[in-house]
């Protein structure tokens, strides 16, 4: 037994959230930690990893107990933790972050050569092309996420925790890192694997505990458990159907959307799509295939595009998000940290920022705003269990509402969707499936943009997949399988095929 937890309880003010909690952490073992957003899971972890004090209980390692004061004097008894929010510093260098604070020197002066070479391997290691020289903020997220493993794996590691460690990965980045895995197990490292995704588990893990509202409610070996006997312990209760029946489109739906040769310089080529009242249209592809630039074009947010924008058949101008907004359209992005929610602000700000104009008379009036706030609490069910006073404090799972709650203050027609249910756990997405129906039964149309497989077929009538930047097709009815959007998203099939296979 390398690490053990025992009775472990922390309370912030008035609020506890978590209650006598124990966790063994057995040498070459993957230990899942699952439960809802919410649950305690990151509260656990950073008392293990030393970012956090226990309100009472116990952290023992090897056998004696510990009274962690910092990070580092966890990361001095091997035991090394992974973000789900990256701590990185971007200004920096990737070979300056993974020696950042424990710099390799040569007499007085930094050894850049030596840790450049290591760094190299490390990241050889992970099979990533990313350059140690590069500067962390010119890399994509997924990049960003191995040099943040890269990092944890260049210590002297004994317990590593994952939290969300696949959140913005590629299918192959995850096979590197599951192989990664399973070195470290032999080398008889312990592993804490944070995940909402089921099948990540039942690949990956050796044993399973699972919290609930800060309770421990079951743990033992994962070997015949199936991910419903998962999810109904996670959320409390039975989920019977994940993906709700799809709205029937009227034969004569109208084009409320049309995108035509949107151009951006460098991730896209002459893409053209069209968007029904009513409809779902999932974008698929793998992680910078082009996706993300395509819709922030047609929503005038990528400055160097070109093409043109049609709506209800005529043609618009979309410099920016208020245009957007004018024509009703929404957009929840991807980042709903960085650029989704005002972090620091209260969470009834965060609601009507959007829509302020509609709460003044001339200024703001806070009784609206409060009104306001309270109908979201209840539309969305976002779950207050204590006064919280900004956005950073509330879960993964309740930020992701609170931005739906934002961007559907003002009405829209057309709702574009961004990896809705990145970091979220299964209630949660059932919810946000199920709210994704209720927009298309009252006549919303919605983009949705997934790297989730399963989200665009169980909830797409039509998928349009990208490839490099090239749209390859939009595939609709029985050609909505997995096989088939891989193969146009790989480039195999679809326009542009002969280019991708042959450069």
């Amino acid at each position: 037994m390398l690490l053990s937890a025992r009775k472990l309880c922390r309370s912030f003010g008035a609020n506890q959230v978590l209650f006598d909690v124990d966790l063994d952490l057995q040498a070459g073992e993957v230990h899942a930690l699952l439960g809802e957003n919410g649950a305690g899971k990151s509260t656990l972890v950073k008392i293990l990893a030393g970012y956090l004090p226990p309100t009472s209980g116990e952290v023992l390692v090897d056998g004696s107990q510990r009274h962690y004061r910092s990070s580092g004097e966890a990361e001095a008894d091997g035991v090394v933790m992974i973000h789900q929010e990256l701590a990185l510093a971007e200004q920096l260098s990737v070979e300056e972050n993974i020696f950042l604070g424990r710099e390799l020197r040569r007499g007085m002066f930094l050894d850049r050569r030596a840790m450049r070479e290591q760094s190299r391997a490390t990241l050889e290691e992970l099979e990533t092309d990313v350059d140690p020289r590069a500067r962390v903020k010119d890399l994509s997220t997924s990049d960003q996420q191995m040099v943040e493993i890269a990092k944890a794996i260049t210590r002297d590691v004994r317990v590593l925790i994952m939290d969300e460690p696949t959140a913005t990965l590629t299918e192959n980045e995850v096979k590197v890192l599951f192989a990664l895995i399973n070195r470290l197990r032999q080398r008889d490292v312990a592993i804490v694997y944070i995940s909402h995704k089921l099948r990540e588990i039942e690949q990956i893990a050796d044993r399973v505990t699972v919290l609930r509202d800060g309770y421990l409610v079951d743990s033992g070996p994962m070997a015949g458990r199936s991910k419903e006997e998962l999810a109904r312990l996670m959320v409390g209760r039975e989920i019977h159907e994940m993906y709700p029946p799809r709205t029937q489109l009227a034969a004569d739906a109208p084009v409320v959307l049309e995108a035509r040769d949107i151009v951006v310089p460098g991730a896209v080529k002459q893409a053209s799509f069209t968007l029904r009242r009513g409809e779902v249209l999932g974008f698929g592809g793998i992680v910078g295939a082009g996706r993300t630039a395509l819709i922030e074009a047609v929503l005038g947010l990528r400055g160097k595009s070109a093409g043109q924008v049609l709506r209800n058949g005529q043609p618009v101008v979309l410099r920016n998000l208020r245009d957007a907004v004018h024509q009703r359209i929404a957009y929840l992005t991807e980042d709903r940290k960085g650029k989704g929610l005002v972090l620091n602000m209260d969470l009834r700000s965060n609601v009507t920022l959007l829509n302020l104009r509609a709460h003044c008379h001339p200024l703001i009036d806070r009784r609206l705003e409060e009104q306001a706030f309270q109908q979201a609490i209840q539309r969305f069910d976002i779950r207050l269990r204590t006064a919280v006073r900004t956005a950073a404090e509330l879960s993964g799972g309740n930020q992701q509402k609170l931005l739906l709650a934002k961007v559907m203050s003002i009405d829209p027609e057309v709702v574009i969707i961004n990896e809705p249910t990145r970091g979220i756990d299964v209630g949660t997405k059932h919810q946000i499936y199920h709210f994704i129906h209720e927009l298309t039964e009252a006549g919303c149309s919605v983009i949705l943009i997934s790297s989730e497989m399963g989200e665009l077929i169980g909830l797409s009538h039509r998928v349009a997949v990208m490839c490099a930047g090239v749209l390859t097709g939009v595939l609709e009815d029985e050609q909505i399988n997995e096989q088939e959007i891989m193969q146009y998203a790989s480039g195999i099939k679809g326009v542009g095929a002969d280019e991708q296979r042959y450069g």
